[in-house]
């Protein structure tokens, strides 16, 4: 069957959060120690993991965890719990919890504009659907390609997250596609590759550092761009 439409992820396949040194110029732990290269990105990396649970947590934080992606309050008490429990003080939790909630500092792929641009140009339906708790969107307008998206399926808006088949199928009633027309592009076989169950193709990419990663999302829209 012919591809009509393509479904992206957010963190790790369109964009990534790359943290930049100054974040951490002021980050100590409980001695006052500054944190070294390796504790700032284990605290990065937990703080984007797509599902594995990063640390243990209480029954408390144990729902917010569960539940972090359908509501903001919850995803900020988790996440501000992860990074204390990572040795982060508080202030300087909330703090670098602030900027991985803000689209501002998220950095889209090399190819992410350009494979936007021509799947539109070609007449191919974009879908984003992302397990987030933040308003994804400005980072799109940022760079100019929202335009491109005809469809934003946000969990914490959606109340529903991947891999529950429910978002996939709800992502291609509304581009007007039946699955089987459509691909899923994302970083997670756990939670993108789910939308195999629904019948739609999945390219799964690497969510490495975007200057690692040129030209993965070109690649796997390729046979659409002929």
């Amino acid at each position: 069957m012919t591809l009509r439409a393509v479904l992206f992820d957010f963190s790790g396949t369109l964009f990534r959060l790359e943290e930049d040194p100054s974040w951490y110029a002021d980050l100590t732990d409980a001695d006052g120690a500054p944190f070294d290269l390796a504790a700032q990105a284990e605290i990065m990396r937990r703080m984007t993991a797509p599902t594995t649970q990063v640390v243990e947590l209480g029954a408390e934080y144990q729902h917010a965890w569960d539940n972090r992606d359908l509501d903001p309050e919850l995803h900020r008490k988790v996440y501000t719990e992860v990074l204390r429990s990572s040795g982060v003080r508080d202030g300087q939790a909330e703090s670098l919890y602030a900027r991985v909630v803000d689209p501002d500092y998220w950095t889209a792929y090399p190819d992410a504009a350009e494979t936007m641009r021509r799947l539109h140009e070609s007449g191919v339906k974009i879908g984003v659907i992302s397990n987030i708790a933040f308003d994804i969107r400005p980072a799109f307008e940022r760079i100019g390609i929202a335009r491109y998206v005809d469809e934003f399926l946000l969990s914490y808006l959606e109340g529903v997250i991947k891999p529950d088949a429910k978002i996939f199928l709800r992502a291609c009633e509304r581009l007007g596609v039946a699955p089987e027309e459509a691909l899923m592009i994302g970083d997670s076989e756990e939670a993108d590759g789910a939308a195999a169950v629904v019948g739609c193709q999945v390219a799964i990419v690497e969510p490495v550092p975007t200057a690692q990663r040129p030209d993965a999302l070109l690649a796997a829209v390729a046979d659409l761009l002929r």
